[in-house]
């Protein structure tokens, strides 16, 4: 559920997926409204159908944020998936640049770059809020969301995968694994988890398939990037032979759950929502 209409419309910063606009139509229906920045290559242009927009390229803040303040938006979210560009890709504009001149554009991971930006748009005066205070309803819950449940050889798997994750999210560099009889077949970079899944596929081991663990990183940014999956996880998940997905509780949206369950529940998927901290 949403909260209360805040004080103009809500800033979307827009990436690409459903997500952007479930959130543009839980503001509509809250009679918040919504002022979305839609980034080209990124965002489905679905997501600014009948809302008040701006396309923009990627690295033109200072135009973003003019308009942000002209729409009278205080408030933003981050949302969706944005790939990041290279700095000859970014064509930043004057703002853009003199942000990647102070961090340094390649010293910082995904997770380090986000927190930047998060605090870059507070100094010019926005609250940053998160997704899921608006899409609370999206985040898993814990336990199995369809019939499939894992046997103890997968929650080995499992906690296989926890371990190695929260490794690989100490030095912030991913959020997802595949696991299958304690080997790593696969872990996520900038690539993304669908490719990571790809990958995976081939390497895969007789018996029983992998388990795809997908986790949160040790003080990540929940208003920039939070862990996500939807029914095409569990497909890619299903074609690279897996037997099931791991996802954290409370720290993982699921897009469409019921659909997600039941895509699990035809390919023969488990699907479980865990507490990292004591699985």
């Amino acid at each position: 559920m949403a909260r209360p209409p805040g004080t103009g419309p809500l800033g979307i910063v827009a990436g690409g997926g459903s997500l952007p606009r479930r959130l543009v139509e839980v503001c509509r229906d809250s009679g918040r409204g919504a002022f979305v920045i839609a980034i080209e290559g990124h965002t489905d242009p679905a997501t600014v159908a009948g809302t008040d927009h701006l396309w923009i390229r990627m690295g033109q803040s200072e135009k973003a944020i003019g308009a942000l303040r002209a729409a009278g938006a205080e408030e933003l979210v981050l949302v969706g998936a944005v790939k990041r560009p290279s700095m000859t890709e970014l064509r930043p504009d004057r703002l853009t640049f003199k942000f990647f001149a102070r961090i340094g554009f390649k010293a910082l991971g995904d997770d380090g770059l986000l927190g930047a930006v998060v605090k870059a748009l507070e100094a010019e005066g926005f609250t940053l809020r998160g997704v899921d205070e608006f899409l609370a309803d999206l985040l898993a819950q814990e336990g199995c969301l369809g019939q499939v449940v894992p046997d103890e050889a997968a929650w080995r798997d499992i906690r296989r995968g926890i371990e190695v994750v929260r490794a690989m999210g100490a030095a912030d560099v991913g959020q997802a694994t595949v696991i299958q009889d304690g080997l790593v077949l696969g872990v996520e970079a900038v690539e993304g988890t669908d490719a990571l899944l790809a990958r995976c596929g081939p390497l895969r081991r007789a018996g029983p398939g992998g388990v795809l663990v997908k986790l949160s990183k040790p003080g990540q940014e929940r208003r920039a990037d939070l862990p996500t999956i939807g029914v095409r996880t569990v497909a890619e998940a299903a074609a690279a032979g897996l037997r099931g997905i791991a996802v954290e509780a409370g720290a993982t949206l699921v897009v469409d759950a019921p659909a997600v369950a039941e895509a699990a529940d035809r390919a023969g998927l488990f699907l479980v929502g865990i507490r990292a901290a004591s699985s």
